[in-house]
This record gives structure tokens, C-alpha cells and sequence, in this order.
């Protein structure tokens, strides 16, 4: 229900999500069979398509090109799908939306390669964009997207870490690319300095909160509603903005080493998500989330009027709302 809520937001530009949808097809085809089913498998496992949308309507605050659009959009979801089959390397994970990872279907190394794959496929949308700037920003995310990457096997299951560590982690994490689709919409539209410049910060605002509510979704969601376990992320040994809370929390340490040690019953995972729902953890959490969204809808106030703000407003109230 809540997936139908967000499409219907994009109903003003369902022709050119259509559209797009079919370039991101087009561009994991690969010669190599094996390839080309682990990159159609996680293409087809769907996704919220948040940052084509967010390349769209940035577009339309210049003059807007479907054409050059659609090869950021193409581009940047292309690097969004190939970090999740990493990350899911990474966390040994074996679902993802209620399907099985592509390192699960096949095997680690099939997963890797289709993950290379579809980062090349990145590059070569967006190799035709005759604009020095986007190619320069497309590296920057690409680069600080990696770091990231090695930043989270770094913290995994270290308690020492606190809120500029985890804010600074998901800024790499989610943030930037957020940020990068409005920006890099903007520009391929031409449009003003000042239009990009706020039309980033909401990106990267909206990032923010779009990843601390997928954190306290992570806890208060079910198995079924996720498509994997709850506490998946806990288990994976990353702590999240609610559970940085109550680390410290005596009562809640011996979940959290039994989470870490990989020696968690059933029954104890249900226990240590009702102490977490019940220890104030998720109210701070959401807190947060609703001061990011409001300094983003702040960097809409000044641009024009229209579908695209419009939409991109009601974009930031479906996240603070998200129930999936």
C-alpha cells in the first residue's frame, strides 16, 4: 500500500519513468549469460526509484531534456543497484525485498562481477553527457560511495562509535547519491547556480532521513513487510541511529554481544526488538529524521512553483511517513 502511495506521486511523470525503466534494462544486457540474469534478477527485484525521479523533476527546474536526463538517471541507479549487491557480499546477506540476494541465487563471486558490471554500465550512460561538472561529480560520489563501503566494514560491531561517526557513515551510504541526482539533474537542464545549489541540499537532506528512517524500519518492521529479518542490520553488526541510543544500556549490551557473536535465538531477536521499540530509541530516531526533512523542505520554499516542487515536497512528507 505504502509502495502504491509513493508510485502515485510520479504519476506526472510515469511517461518519462516508463521510458527510463526500459533504458535501465537495455543497459545490463551483457554477452555473458550469467551476467545478464544476476543483473536482470536484482533489476526486477524493483525499488522505490528514488533518485531517477529525484534526476527528473531536478530537470525540470531548467530546460529539461528527457534524453539527458534519462542518462543520469540510468547512471546513478545503476551504481545504487551495483553498491547493494556488494553490500550484500558484505553482510552475507541471502534476501533483499522479499527475494533472494544475487549472492545467494549464485554465489559470491557471480555477485561481485555482476556488481563490477553494473558499475561500468554506470559510466557508459553517462559517457555520452558532454558536461565536465557531471562527469567530475559522478567520480566524487562514485569515490566518497567506496569509502563508505570500507568505512561500514570498518565500524562493524564497534560500540566506541557515536552520532558524527553514523552521520558521517550515511552521508556515503545513501546521502550523497540523493544529492547527486538532484544535482546532476539540475545541471543536464542548465539550470541556474542557485537552483542547483538548493536542489542539492534537498537531496542531501532528504538522504539523511530517507536512511535514518530505513534504520528504524530495520527494527520496527516486520520480517514479512522488510523481505528479511528484523534486526538484520544489528545482526550484520552495524549500529544504527537507535540502537547508538541505548549501546550503553546494561540491560541491552548482552543482545547486542549475542547479535555480534552470531549466537542469537529466535526468541531472543524478538526480546531485543521489543527492548529497542520500547526504550525511547526509535522517538529520538525519528526525531532526527523530521529536523532533516524540515531543512529540506526549507531549500524548496524559494524555487518555482510548480509539478516538480509539488512533487518533491510530497516526496519529503512520504519519507518522514515511510512504512516500508
Amino acid at each position: 500500500m505504502e509502495k502504491i502511495k509513493l508510485m502515485s506521486l510520479y504519476t506526472d511523470f510515469r511517461k518519462d519513468m516508463s521510458y527510463i525503466e526500459k533504458e535501465l534494462e537495455r543497459s545490463v544486457q551483457s554477452s555473458s549469460p550469467i551476467v545478464r540474469q544476476a543483473s536482470l534478477h536484482l533489476l526486477k527485484a524493483g525499488g522505490k526509484r528514488i533518485r531517477p525521479i529525484f534526476v527528473i523533476m531536478a530537470a525540470q527546474f531548467g530546460t529539461y531534456s528527457l534524453e539527458n536526463a534519462a542518462k543520469i538517471a540510468v547512471s546513478l541507479e545503476l551504481i545504487h543497484m551495483a553498491s547493494l549487491v556488494h553490500d550484500d557480499v558484505i553482510d552475507d546477506s541471502d534476501m533483499r525485498r522479499g527475494l533472494e540476494t544475487v549472492k545467494a541465487k549464485w554465489n559470491n563471486r557471480v555477485a561481485m562481477y555482476a556488481g563490477d558490471f553494473i558499475f561500468s554500465r554506470a559510466l557508459t550512460s553517462i559517457g555520452n553527457i558532454e558536461k565536465a561538472p557531471v562527469h567530475q561529480i559522478l567520480a566524487e560520489t562514485m569515490l566518497e560511495i567506496c569509502k563508505g563501503e570500507i568505512i561500514q566494514i570498518d565500524f562493524q560491531q564497534q560500540t566506541d562509535q557515536d552520532l558524527r561517526d553514523y552521520l558521517k557513515r550515511i552521508k556515503r551510504k545513501t546521502a550523497l547519491l540523493l544529492s547527486s541526482s538532484c544535482e546532476l539533474g539540475a545541471l543536464s537542464a542548465d539550470a541556474d547556480s542557485q537552483t542547483v545549489r538548493k536542489l542539492k541540499r534537498y537531496g542531501y537532506f532528504t538522504g539523511m532521513a530517507f536512511q535514518i528512517v530505513d534504520d528504524i524500519l530495520d527494527i520496527t518492521s516486520t520480517d514479512a513487510e522488510l523481505g528479511k529479518p528484523a534486526g538484520s542490520d544489528l545482526l550484520n553488526g552495524h549500529i544504527t541511529l537507535p540502537v547508538l541510543y541505548i549501546k550503553d544500556d546494561e540491560q541491552f549490551k548482552p543482545y547486542m554481544k549475542r547479535a555480534f557473536t552470531g549466537v542469537m535465538e529466535e526468541s531472543d531477536r524478538q526480546a531485543m526488538l521489543r527492548y529497542i521499540r520500547q526504550s525511547g530509541a526509535i522517538e529520538k530516531a525519528q526525531h532526527v529524521s523530521d529536523l532533516y526533512l524540515i531543512k529540506a523542505l526549507k531549500e524548496l520554499e524559494s524555487l518555482p512553483n510548480g509539478k516538480s516542487k509539488k512533487a518533491l515536497t510530497q516526496i519529503a512528507d512520504f519519507i518522514g511517513q515511510r512504512k516500508y
